[in-house]
C-alpha cells in the first residue's frame, strides 16, 4: 500500500512540475509579445480591419546556425508590419506554447525555418488547426548581402509601416497542392482594395514566381519608388530638394535647360513603366493625372523554396501531397485507420487520467478526515489522562500530610462537571491546591 501510495505521489509531483513549467513559459512568452510594440494587443480600442488582417510569428528551430537568425529577421522585415518583430524565442518554448497564445493577439500563420542536419526547411502553418505546408530551402540570400550587390541602394524605414502587394507569378496548373499554396500565400498578407486603398501606401512588392518545370518558387522583394517623368536632370534636383551645383552657369536657364552629363540610372525609364497616377503622392513631382515611372529597388532577402509536402494538420495529420513519395488509395486508408486508432487511443488515455485523477483527490480528501479525527480524538485522550493524573497526584500528597485515606468526593473528576479552562497569563493564576491544604491542616491543628 505504501509503494501505490508512494508511486501516486511522484506522478503527481512529476505531473505538477510539467504544468508549472509550461505555465512558466506561457507567462514569459505573453510578456514578450505584450511588450512588443509591432503586435498588437486584443484591446478595445481596435479598429474591424486591424483585428481581421492575418497576424503572424517567425521563428527558427533546431540546430544553431547564425545564418538561420538573420534569414529569420529578414523574413520578418517581410511580413511587417503585423507580426512580432522583437519576438525572442527560446529553446524551452514550444510550438504549442505559441499555439495557446495565437488568438489572444490574432494570429493567423506562423512560420518556422528548421535546421536540420542535412537541409533547411521552411513550414508555414495556418493556425490553429491546420494545413501546414513544407518547403525545402534551396537557396538563400540575406538582406544585407543583396543591398551591399545593389548599384544603387535604397533603405528606408517608412517602406515598412505597410504591408507589401504580393505578386504570384505562373501559379497555373493542374494539381490542388498549387492552387492551396497560392491561397496560403495570399492569406499571409491582408487583402488590397483597389477602389479605397491609399496608392501611397503601396510601398513594397512581394513576388512569389513558380517554376513547373523543376518546381521550385523564387521569393523577391523590392521596394517600389514613384519619379516623374519628362523632367531635365536640373529641375529633378531641384524637386527632389537637392542643392544644385551652380558654378559654371551664368544664369539659372542654363542649369535648367542643360542635357547630358546624366547617369544610368537618372536615364528616361522604359515606357511600359511609366503609368498616369490616379492620386497624388507625398514624394516631389508626383501630381495627379501626371505621368510618372515605378521604379523597383530589391532589398531582400531572396530565397528559392520546393515544396515537399503539405499534411492536414498542425504538424500532423494526413499527407495530402508528397513530392518525393506516392502512396495508393490503399495505403492511404491503412494510414487514416492508424490515425483514426491513435486519435481514440489518446481520448480513452485522457479519460482514465481524469478518472484517476478524480479518485485520488476523493482518496486524499478521505485521509485528511481520516487524520483529522484521530489528532481529534488524540488530543481528548491526552486531556483526560491529564485530568486522572492531576487527582491521583492530589490524592497521594493528602495521605502523606494528613496520615489518612481523603474521602471518595474530595479528589473525584466528574466528566460532566470537568470543562476546559483557558491558559491564563502567569500573574492572574490562581493560587494550587497544594497552598489551600496547608491552610486547612493549620487550622485543624491549631
Amino acid at each position: 500500500m505504501d509503494g501505490i501510495l508512494k508511486h501516486t505521489l511522484d506522478d503527481k509531483s512529476s505531473q505538477l512540475n510539467s504544468a508549472r513549467h509550461r505555465l512558466h513559459r506561457l507567462q514569459e512568452l505573453q510578456t514578450q509579445l505584450v511588450n512588443n510594440e509591432k503586435v498588437i494587443t486584443s484591446t478595445k480600442g481596435e479598429s474591424k480591419e486591424l483585428v481581421e488582417a492575418p497576424h503572424s510569428f517567425i521563428i527558427h528551430r533546431g540546430l544553431p546556425c547564425p545564418y538561420i537568425t538573420d534569414l529569420t529577421l529578414d523574413f520578418r522585415k517581410i511580413m511587417e508590419p503585423f507580426t512580432a518583430r522583437e519576438l525572442k524565442e527560446k529553446k524551452m518554448n514550444r510550438i504549442k506554447d505559441f499555439v495557446a497564445v495565437s488568438s489572444y493577439f490574432h494570429v493567423s500563420h506562423m512560420g518556422i525555418f528548421n535546421k536540420a542536419a542535412t537541409q533547411l526547411s521552411f513550414k508555414v502553418l495556418r493556425l490553429p488547426r491546420g494545413p501546414t505546408l513544407t518547403f525545402k530551402v534551396h537557396q538563400f540570400t540575406l538582406a544585407r548581402d543583396v543591398i551591399s550587390l545593389s548599384r544603387k541602394q535604397y533603405v528606408d524605414e517608412e517602406i515598412f509601416k505597410y504591408s507589401p502587394l504580393v505578386i504570384m507569378n505562373n501559379f497555373t496548373g493542374e494539381g490542388k497542392h498549387l492552387k492551396l499554396m497560392t491561397h496560403t500565400f495570399q492569406n499571409m498578407f491582408p487583402a488590397i482594395n483597389i477602389t479605397q486603398t491609399d496608392t501611397a501606401t503601396i510601398r513594397r512588392c512581394l513576388l512569389f514566381s513558380y517554376n513547373p518545370q523543376n518546381n521550385l518558387i523564387d521569393v523577391r522583394h523590392y521596394s517600389i519608388q514613384v519619379v516623374p517623368v519628362g523632367l531635365t536632370r536640373g529641375v529633378k534636383k531641384l524637386i527632389m530638394g537637392q542643392i544644385p551645383n551652380l558654378a559654371k552657369c551664368e544664369d539659372i536657364a542654363d542649369f535648367i535647360m542643360q542635357e547630358g552629363n546624366a547617369s544610368e540610372s537618372e536615364a528616361e525609364a522604359d515606357e511600359n513603366s511609366q503609368v498616369i497616377l490616379p492620386q497624388t503622392l507625398k514624394r516631389k513631382g508626383n501630381l495627379e493625372e501626371n505621368k510618372s515611372a515605378v521604379q523597383l529597388y530589391e532589398i531582400g532577402p531572396r530565397l528559392t523554396l520546393q515544396l515537399i509536402k503539405i499534411e492536414e494538420g498542425l504538424l500532423t495529420g494526413e499527407v495530402l501531397y508528397h513530392d518525393h513519395i506516392i502512396k495508393t488509395e490503399e495505403e492511404k486508408e491503412l494510414l487514416r485507420k492508424m490515425i483514426e486508432k491513435k486519435r481514440k487511443l489518446k481520448e480513452q488515455r485522457k479519460k482514465e487520467q481524469a478518472e484517476n485523477r478524480a479518485r485520488n483527490l476523493k482518496e486524499q480528501g478521505k485521509q485528511q478526515k481520516s487524520k483529522q479525527k484521530s489528532t481529534e480524538n488524540e488530543a481528548i485522550d491526552g486531556n483526560g489522562d491529564e485530568d486522572t493524573s492531576g487527582a491521583d497526584d492530589d490524592a497521594e500528597y493528602y495521605k502523606q500530610e494528613v496520615g489518612e485515606e481523603p474521602d471518595e468526593e474530595l479528589f473525584k473528576s466528574s466528566e460532566s462537571n470537568s470543562r476546559k479552562r483557558h491558559t491564563l497569563p502567569p500573574h492572574n493564576l490562581k493560587k494550587s491546591k497544594k497552598t489551600k491544604i496547608d491552610k486547612k491542616l493549620k487550622k485543624n491543628s491549631s
